[in-house]
């Protein structure tokens, strides 16, 4: 998909009507993680370079259409200004008088945060008339929230259609990670897919083997393979009624030369609890008060060969139950392979999902990767084949 940077946009003295995710982890009135708001920076820092006056509209929850004092964007303004080492101002709308005035008195290079676009139903309902209350105070449009990408909403869509509209540096970056992972990948690509259900991942599997040499399934879906299959899986987490679906997903594969790798051994224990006795288990060879929790040893290790085998890995979804030692070994263990390969420039190494980042973080190796998106909904849609409304907005 072709997309305009704003290497193509004329920017000096220009209002730039920026949107970005600023819908962080709050405690107390207080930011406790500021990522989303250093992954706006460097287009905050472009614009302003040039004496763009920078105007930043964002969401933060679901105030479903009303103004929630709880769910204001103040509290961003302090963290938001030390990020950017400027001072921001803000206003306490995001269209009217408000706003009007508070662009007004904005300087070339100058920062100003407006209050929440959920305060108003038309956000959500994408609705013309409010993208053009958005569009008023703006000479030209930029994207910089991937993670917001996929909906079809008034600051992500109907906006990008009224000015002259171009991609963020933040943005452009997710895209052109995605590409090289999934739209025009050096091959082999192998995919990693973990997590809990099937169910919630269906459309991505079927989209995943159309697309992929080799995928690894892992995490309690990984126990529906298996059960579809004719294994015991004992007391595991399972999705039997599945097991038809997960038959069809393997019967796909094959038709499109997709390997698949569901686990050899597993790592078992009769509870999930910190330090439970763990043991490792040939696939099928489990008690009936038993849980499947990690993968087993061999399973990890046939994986790492397989990223040694490729020149591509996407990730989304844990092996195991990560956050629980003794299992997360499968997860970290492979975590860290990948990122071995990557610093070592044979593997471009993406990887996607709340859950992900959070194991890659435990992992030590976020930084080691090709490529870590926060993006949760949006990565997982685009994963499965999914055209972006947010995206498609701003494509030529």
């Amino acid at each position: 998909m072709r997309f305009k940077t704003l290497d193509e946009a004329e920017l000096q003295g220009k209002r730039a009507l920026v949107r970005v995710d600023f819908n962080v982890p709050m405690a107390d009135g207080q930011v406790t993680d500021d990522t989303r708001l250093q992954a706006a920076k460097p287009t905050v820092d472009r614009l302003r370079a040039v004496g763009a006056k920078v105007i930043l509209l964002a969401h933060f929850d679901r105030p479903k259409g009303k103004v929630v004092p709880s769910m204001s964007l103040k509290p961003i303004v302090g963290p938001l200004a030390k990020v950017l080492g400027v001072p921001v101002a803000f206003a306490d709308d995001c269209i009217g008088p408000k706003a009007r005035e508070a662009v007004a008195a904005l300087q070339p290079g100058g920062v100003l945060l407006l209050e929440n676009v959920r305060f108003h139903a038309g956000e959500e309902a994408n609705e013309r008339q409010f993208a053009d209350q958005l569009a008023a105070n703006g000479d030209l449009y930029v994207n910089d929230a991937f993670s917001a990408a996929h909906r079809a909403h008034a600051s992500t869509e109907a906006l990008a259609k009224r000015l002259p509209a171009y991609a963020g540096e933040q943005m452009r970056l997710e895209l052109d990670a995605l590409d090289r992972a999934l739209g025009n990948p050096e091959r082999p690509v192998l995919g990693i897919v973990g997590g809990s259900k099937v169910s919630t991942k269906l459309d991505l599997l079927g989209h995943l083997v159309t697309k992929l040499d080799k995928l690894a399934i892992g995490g309690g879906m990984a126990n529906t393979f298996l059960y579809a299959q004719g294994h015991d899986v004992g007391a595991s987490y399972c999705e039997k009624e599945l097991a038809e679906t997960a038959r069809e997903i393997i019967r796909l594969a094959g038709q499109n030369n997709c390997k698949l790798f569901l686990p050899l051994d597993i790592v078992v224990a009769e509870k999930m609890a910190p330090g439970a006795p763990a043991r490792v288990r040939d696939v099928g060879s489990i008690d009936d008060e038993e849980r499947i929790l990690d993968a087993g040893p061999e399973t990890v290790e046939r994986l790492c060969r397989a990223m040694g085998n490729s020149k591509t890995l996407i990730w989304n979804g844990p092996l195991g139950v990560f956050e629980m030692p003794p299992f997360d070994k499968g997860t970290m263990v492979a975590a860290r392979h990948a990122a071995e390969l990557a610093r070592a420039g044979k593997l471009v190494a993406v990887a996607g999902g709340g859950d992900t980042v959070a194991a890659l973080n435990a992992a030590g190796v976020v930084d080691d990767f090709s490529f870590v998106s926060t993006a949760g909904g949006a990565f997982l849609e685009w994963m499965e084949g999914k055209t972006l409304p947010g995206v498609a907005a701003l494509s030529q």
